[in-house]
């Protein structure tokens, strides 16, 4: 996956520029033929509105949510588009200026206001922005976009209008929740969120929401907390993104990069400061793997330990033969990758993008291999036994567990990320196959595939083009666990015609089967679903 592709036209730029919703779905131009058991939905969020009349947003986080969809049918294809109608979008639209703060843009308190009514405005609390950029998954018979807090917002996967704004808070004791949840295959969803607790107790809560009701009641009214996980510092959460699950475990990873409550609690509405500015690093606790059991779920004593590392994404993780092993997309050291993703440097031109990632943290893709049962008295030994890995866990003397990964993957800022697998036959299952958008200094451009068992990878890539996270569809009936075709969406903004299409490859091997072109540029997205 060592990548030779530069982009001295700085074409990427393009994919962090404001764009137009669609009235209506328009159609694409299929180049090759698509499947014809290819019939469904591939829904995809990111920003859409990178600024506010005069008012820039600061961060790849920051813009308005806009939520993508290419419908296939067949072997037709439309394109649509529009923007989520949260409160943090209608009301910068009617006030024609940033109204909640974003992840790492401050909103200012209303000009109009005299010192009196803003002072009195402080004391509301923190608004929290319901700006939903970041993924989409079903919950029940329902669909949420969502970001990183408190809020989800309802869905129609078919207009792509926006039917209501959920607060977990309501139902569940966390002050947000990952956008990464997992999903049973009867569709109980699992997820995992801080929670600041009633004395200022910290503690991680695994959080479960059954799947559909007999009654057709809403689900999110009987989700609950299953089990919580505690925290390495008492005033201080670690910022968390994703976690693993398998069959009978979790597994939650807390890294350095920490979030200062107090910080965030006392200084936010009066000196105008926003999410990025609220996190630290901690220079000397390393990372710390924590496990619990799913049913009956509870925590799992052991201490394990490793070196510092940045944690986005979980890629895969299963039991073999008493271990549970980890597949992550880790990016070295306590410094915050999130630091260097501010759109001033994303826009930069290419000399100036790679000079900025040569600073950054360092991507690698790690196997961690955690036994489930520690014994005492092996101190000094490792534990692993696998005998496929070289992953390492020994016991030290003051009884925590130290870990040393096997390295799957690794190539001087070449990210291998987005992960996704054949999600629905081996989540949690002893597995072969990740697929991952390349980031090359940042900036992504190319799809890669990688083998976990024999390291042999795959690429897709092509000049000037920016692909998306790839997404795995089976083949009906199929065998093999790469039998199936990846959707991702790529933007060739310098195409005479059509820069923005949806490309499918063939999951095997990666040549591709078709492309679907549209007559309109595709900003940068994140996370999505196909949806059958």
């Amino acid at each position: 996956i060592t990548n030779t592709l530069c982009h001295p036209a700085g074409g990427y730029k393009k994919i962090f520029e404001t764009c137009e919703e669609l009235n209506e779905p328009i159609p694409a131009i299929v180049v090759g033929v698509i499947p014809e058991w290819l019939s469904g939905s591939l829904l995809r969020l990111g920003p859409g509105l990178f600024e506010v009349g005069a008012e820039p947003f600061y961060h790849l986080f920051d813009g308005q949510a806009l939520m993508h969809k290419f419908d296939l049918k067949n072997g037709h294809v439309t394109y649509y588009r529009k923007f989520v109608k949260t409160d943090a979008y209608v009301r910068a639209m009617t006030e024609k200026r940033v109204v909640i703060t974003e992840f790492g843009t401050a909103a200012y308190p209303d000009p109009c206001k005299n010192i009196f009514s803003r002072f009195f405005t402080y004391f509301k609390g923190i608004e929290v922005t319901d700006n939903c950029l970041v993924n989409v998954y079903p919950v029940g018979e329902d669909f949420y976009a969502c970001t990183e807090t408190n809020y989800i917002t309802k869905v129609d996967p078919d207009t792509l209008e926006t039917l209501k704004k959920v607060d977990l808070c309501d139902y569940l004791s966390v002050n947000g929740v990952t956008a990464h949840p997992h999903i049973e295959s009867d569709g109980t969803v699992y997820n995992l969120g801080n929670c600041f607790g009633k004395n200022m107790s910290l503690a991680y809560n695994i959080v479960k929401i059954p799947p559909t009701q007999k009654d057709k009641s809403d689900p999110i009214a009987k989700s609950k907390v299953l089990v919580q996980l505690p925290s390495s510092e008492r005033f201080k959460p670690s910022y968390v993104h994703s976690f693993g699950m398998t069959e009978n475990y979790f597994v939650f990873v807390e890294t350095p990069i920490k979030i200062n409550l107090l910080k965030f609690l006392t200084a936010w509405s009066i000196w105008g400061t926003n999410y990025m500015d609220c996190f630290e690093s901690n220079e000397t606790m390393g990372t710390w793997f924590h496990l619990a059991m799913k049913d009956p779920a509870k925590y799992i004593e052991h201490k394990f330990r490793t070196s510092a590392f940045n944690l986005f994404h979980h890629i895969n993780s299963y039991e073999d033969d008493g271990f549970i092993v980890v597949d992550l997309c880790t990016w070295k050291g306590h410094e915050f990758v999130y630091n260097y993703l501010y759109l001033a440097n994303l826009r930069e031109n290419w000399e100036e993008v790679k000079k900025a990632a040569m600073r950054a943290p360092q991507p690698e893709v790690r196997r961690y291999v955690l036994p489930i049962d520690v014994h005492k008295e092996k101190q000094g030994k490792n534990l692993i036994s696998l005998p496929y890995t070289t992953a390492t866990a020994v016991m030290r003397s003051d009884g925590t567990i130290w870990l040393e990964p096997e390295v799957l993957f690794s190539g001087p800022r070449q990210a291998f990320e987005f992960p996704q697998i054949n999600y629905s036959k081996f989540s949690g299952k002893n597995y072969s196959y990740a697929y991952g958008l390349g980031l090359n200094h940042f900036i992504p451009d190319r799809i890669c595939k990688l083998n976990v068992k024999t390291k042999e990878t795959w690429v897709w890539q092509e000049p000037d083009s920016y692909p998306s996270e790839p997404i795995f569809v089976q083949t009906p009936d199929s065998v093999e666990e790469d039998d199936g075709v990846l959707l991702s969406i790529v933007v060739n903004p310098g195409a005479d015609q059509r820069p923005g299409y949806l490309l499918i490859l063939n999951a095997r091997d990666l040549t591709e089967i078709a492309r679907a072109e549209v007559e309109v540029i595709i900003p940068v997205t994140f996370h999505g679903m196909y949806k059958p």
